[in-house]
């Protein structure tokens, strides 16, 4: 289900990702403010559609202005541990990773992602990009479904 926002024109690209960080200062007072924060903080979005017809609105945080788009929410690819990671079950991450320039870390702490959370996996991707793993992790990499409360 998409949903319709304004995000600053730098992001308003179909399927360009992010995540809904909530209200920022600069956000007080702003006339156009139901329209930003109507989504959920901490989610992964992906833009579904631009709104070609919709004007480019000033804003006090986005330099360049914000425009309308329509955006669902994005799934996350995660490192999850091996053990019992299968299409259907849940699984959590496995906590903060040391290692930034491991080439999974991005999978290990993925945007959107949180520690105290369980999610229900989509999908098994397979065995993650590093090598081996610096906290002797045995890992694979999977696609989390997306919220049903979006």
């Amino acid at each position: 289900m998409t949903t319709v926002t304004l995000i600053g024109t730098r992001l308003a690209e179909a399927g360009e990702e992010f995540v809904y960080r909530g209200e920022a200062s600069g956000c007080a007072g702003c006339p156009y403010r139901d329209q930003c924060l109507n989504l959920t903080e901490g989610r992964r979005y992906r833009v579904a559609e631009v709104r070609e017809s919709g004007q480019v609105l000033d804003c006090a945080m986005h330099d360049e202005g914000v425009r309308a788009v329509e955006v669902e929410p994005a799934p996350i690819r995660a490192n999850v541990d091996s053990k019992g990671a299968y299409a259907g079950s849940n699984a959590s991450l496995e906590g903060p990773c040391p290692y930034t320039g491991c080439p999974s870390h991005e999978y290990c702490e993925p945007a959107g992602g949180s520690f105290d959370e369980e999610y229900r996996i989509n999908e098994v991707i397979g065995d993650p990009p590093h090598d081996y793993c610096g906290l002797d992790r045995n890992l694979t990499l999977v696609e989390f479904a997306t919220p049903k409360d979006s």
